[in-house]
């Protein structure tokens, strides 16, 4: 097959169709109709001789041709991009560039209020958007350079990524002031008879900690499952539930909902929170500055 052959723009539908899914979603993301990327899905059918996409209960899934295309293509593709749109240098006073940040909900708490201040004041131009670090595609979205930079605790990204470690992170019981629990320190018995509230984070630090807790007892009394951490405070000061958190968000929250918290139990190890980054990026001069500004705002000397 000639590359005179390939009309670019069905790459790129590709791709999008490999991260969404869905037609209608692929076209949300790149501005089009339903019936466009439909109609170049079919081009691209007959072009290559193959499927690629096959419609099931989870959405339209790529066929194993579609799947080991997936890579090369995104190189591809982001290479092309990169290279129509390279810069030499980034000037934050000037630049109206959006990042784009993975995380969770957690550290949307705990990092962006500093964050967004830091930049209001050096880089009024820049803006950020934020998307879950736990979400499947986050590698690829990484690598095709849709997410700029990811925050957490992600043994996902390893081969081709950058690691730099912020802070470590230690874990407490969460509870409302006045309750029962709220008299000393708390016994691992006593941990396990109690109601809890858990965050469900599957492929994040949080998660790591509640397999480790599992493994430690007869099990939770879960009473409510819950999967971001907005609500917890409200929950808590509310009911005589009691809550697995990090420390910070202890610290941040127990005066605001007139909560109290304590050592945890069990003995939990701390958890590494890194900041990422594909290696494709790692001399590219607004990735760069962004991550350089989130190093020195948020690491710790222990870290």
């Amino acid at each position: 097959m000639d590359l005179k052959d390939i009309d670019l723009n069905l790459l790129v539908i590709y791709h999008h169709l490999l991260m969404e899914r869905s037609v209608s979603g692929a076209a949300a993301k790149l501005g089009l109709t339903q019936p466009t990327v439909s109609n170049a899905l079919k081009r691209l059918r007959t072009l290559l001789g193959d499927e690629l996409f096959l419609r099931t209960s989870r959405g339209m899934e790529p066929t194993p041709y579609a799947s080991q295309l997936a890579e090369p293509i995104a190189y591809a593709l982001s290479t092309i991009h990169n290279t129509l749109n390279q810069q030499t240098t980034f000037d934050p006073t000037t630049s109206d560039r959006k990042f784009v940040l993975g995380m969770t909900d957690l550290g949307e708490i705990e990092l962006l209020p500093k964050l967004m201040q830091r930049l209001e004041n050096i880089a009024p131009g820049v803006t950020l958007s934020t998307v879950r670090s736990n979400s499947d595609s986050l590698r690829n979205e990484m690598e095709a350079g849709h997410v700029d930079l990811a925050i957490g605790l992600l043994p996902q990204l390893k081969t081709g990524f950058f690691q730099q470690r912020l802070f470590m992170q230690s874990y407490v019981c969460l509870f409302r002031t006045g309750h029962p629990l709220a008299k000393g320190k708390i016994t691992q018995r006593q941990f396990f008879d109690a109601d809890h509230a858990v965050v469900v984070s599957a492929g994040t630090g949080h998660a790591q900690i509640d397999d480790i807790i599992e493994s430690k007892g007869p099990g939770r009394r879960i009473r409510l499952l819950v999967p971001h951490f907005v609500a917890v405070g409200h929950i808590l000061a509310a009911t005589d539930m009691i809550s697995t958190v990090p420390e910070l968000y202890a610290r941040r929250y127990a005066e605001p909902f007139k909560l109290s918290y304590a050592p945890h139990p069990i003995t939990l190890p701390k958890i590494g929170i890194n900041l990422f980054w594909h290696a494709k990026y790692h001399k590219e001069p607004g990735n760069q500055w962004l991550r350089n500004i989130i190093f020195n705002l948020f690491s710790t000397p222990s870290s």
